[in-house]
């Protein structure tokens, strides 16, 4: 099938109406970005880029003057889609230049180099990427707590009430998704008060982060209309659940085979799969600095049961077959991994999970020894533990910094940035003090 010509992409567009091009990209902490570029623009943002100041941008690592001070956003022509929710404007992904050669710290061009690694092998790796997310509201007293105030259940998994409460965000996510050409498959009141889920088809990996960083412009343009806070805050209510951001991960090669598949091996993996596996956990202390990469993220990380009496936080090491208190779960021939969340710029977690995975298979490592015991009634009881991973953000970056294969695989540049950034994060968390220090401290002694 020969691909529209990018004369052909404007015509169609100026017959939708459209006039306007929002042009788009990924900061190094995930967040969408970009400027609104007349659509008669299009074709110079296409050939050369829309023009922003590097320095301006999060983890560019550009200088502030110079031929490399601008960071130009390159228009991906098949990413055009008119946007339901803004008449006039059709959205557009880019992908980062700087000095007319494609810029390290930009995380789409990460993930792309690791595919094209993938290619030289004759695979092609699809990405099922399940949004888990909280309404949220800010109240008179200035404290953020779930936009429904009637959504307070003990146990409020799958609450069909909230839903009902909540049936105009959600069924205008479901017209603006399925515009977008999403392909809808479900929508739920996940396992904590004001948390939901949005699940859609899985794609090719890089489509697949396009598509969720797509997700998150609805998300919040809706939630905004309905007086509530889109927000990807993995754990903004203590004793409840955290939101995460599972992969759900896969190959398949040139004859449409599924190589990390096998219904008779060991948690229905092949050797492949097995190794494919054994790289995640080999390197998941340092893939919790970029799967997980705020100071909130290792709230949701953590040990400890939810006011619902659920908890499948992937606390420790391990590997199972449909086993959601692993950090690898297996289910279908396929590898969901359980350490994102929804903080983490998806471009990067993809390529490190991918870069792991690889060196798994590169370096044969073992097949990991699968676990069919709850890890979480393990631990009540004191019995013997897998490896947990870090406590914390400080111990996940020192992790990166260590992990020299990962940091070279995924890419120098992008890590010592990152590094930088979430190293100045975490000074600055240290350096406060909470209302939780100055209840149990302030009279104390």
């Amino acid at each position: 099938m020969t691909l529209p010509s990018l004369d052909q992409r404007i015509h169609t567009l100026r017959e939708q109406g459209v006039h306007t091009v929002m042009a788009t990209f990924t900061d190094l902490h995930g967040v969408p970005k970009g400027k609104l570029l007349p659509l008669e623009a299009l074709p110079d943002a296409v050939a050369v880029g829309a023009g922003f100041a590097g320095p301006s941008i999060w983890g560019t690592g550009l200088p502030r003057m110079g031929a490399r001070s601008e960071y130009f956003g390159r228009v991906v022509p098949e990413s055009l889609r008119p946007l339901p929710w803004l008449p006039g404007v059709a959205h557009a992904v880019c992908d980062g230049f700087a000095g007319g050669e494609p810029l390290e710290t930009c995380s789409r061009q990460l993930l792309k180099r690791q595919l094209g690694r993938l290619r030289e092998r004759g695979w092609t790796f699809h990405v099922g990427i399940e949004p888990e997310f909280f309404l949220l509201r800010r109240g008179e007293d200035g404290r953020w707590g779930v936009a429904d105030g009637e959504d307070r259940l003990g146990k409020p998994s799958y609450d069909l009430q909230a839903i009902v409460r909540n049936h105009g965000f959600l069924d205008d996510m479901r017209r603006h998704l399925g515009a977008l050409g999403f392909e809808l498959q479900q929508m739920d009141h996940e396992d904590a008060t004001g948390q939901y889920e949005i699940n859609y088809r899985f794609d090719e990996a890089l489509a697949a982060a396009d598509r969720y960083q797509l997700f998150k412009l609805p998300a919040h343009a809706v939630a905004q209309q309905h007086g509530q806070v889109f927000s990807c805050m993995p754990k903004p209510l203590a004793g409840a659940p955290g939101s995460g951001l599972h992969f759900h991960l896969s190959l398949t090669d040139e004859q449409g085979a599924a190589p990390m598949a096998d219904a008779y091996g060991p948690m229905g993996l092949s050797v492949t799969g097995q190794r494919f596996a054994a790289g995640l956990l080999e390197h998941g202390d340092a893939l919790a600095a970029l799967c997980a990469p705020t100071v909130n993220s290792y709230k949701r990380l953590a040990v400890s049961e939810s006011a619902s009496g659920t908890t499948w936080s992937p606390v420790w090491k391990a590997a199972g077959d449909n086993n959601r208190t692993c950090l690898v779960r297996t289910v279908a021939g396929r590898i969901e991994w359980r350490l994102p969340d929804p903080s983490c710029n998806v471009y990067a977690a993809l390529a490190a999970t991918l870069a792991a995975g690889l060196d798994g298979i590169d370096r044969e490592l073992p097949a990991p020894e699968a676990c069919d015991q709850d890890l979480y009634q393990r631990h009540a009881a004191g019995e013997p533990m897998p490896l947990r991973l870090p406590r914390d953000l400080h111990d996940a970056l020192v992790a990166l910094r260590a992990d020299a294969i990962l940091c070279d695989d995924v890419g120098p540049a992008f890590c010592e940035q990152f590094l930088q950034l979430k190293r100045a994060e975490w000074d600055a968390y240290a350096q406060q003090v909470s209302d939780w220090e100055l209840v149990r401290y302030a009279n104390a002694g």
